[in-house]
């Protein structure tokens, strides 16, 4: 079978950005942003138990998960340094 490459007639050049996103994306930054400043304000709020599950939510984004040292079973083991 045989692929026929689509011929594309009017729209966005290829490349060019799509208005409409830039535009829902500079909405959200300035949402996003105005709320960052209320954020201690509306924590403070929390009841401890909420605050603490809050907390939990946002730690991965503040410090990364650590990985455990794994060792294989066939993997040699070399502590000489």
């Amino acid at each position: 079978m045989e692929t026929v490459a689509a011929v594309k007639y009017g729209g966005r050049k290829k490349g060019t950005p799509n208005r409409l996103t830039k535009e829902v994306r500079e909405v959200l930054k300035e949402l996003v942003f105005d709320e960052i400043s209320q954020v201690q304000f509306h924590f403070e709020k929390l009841d401890p138990k909420e605050r603490i599950e809050l907390l939990i939510k946002l730690m991965p984004f503040v410090c990364p998960k650590i990985q455990p040292a794994s060792h294989s079973l066939n993997e040699p083991i070399d502590f000489n340094f």
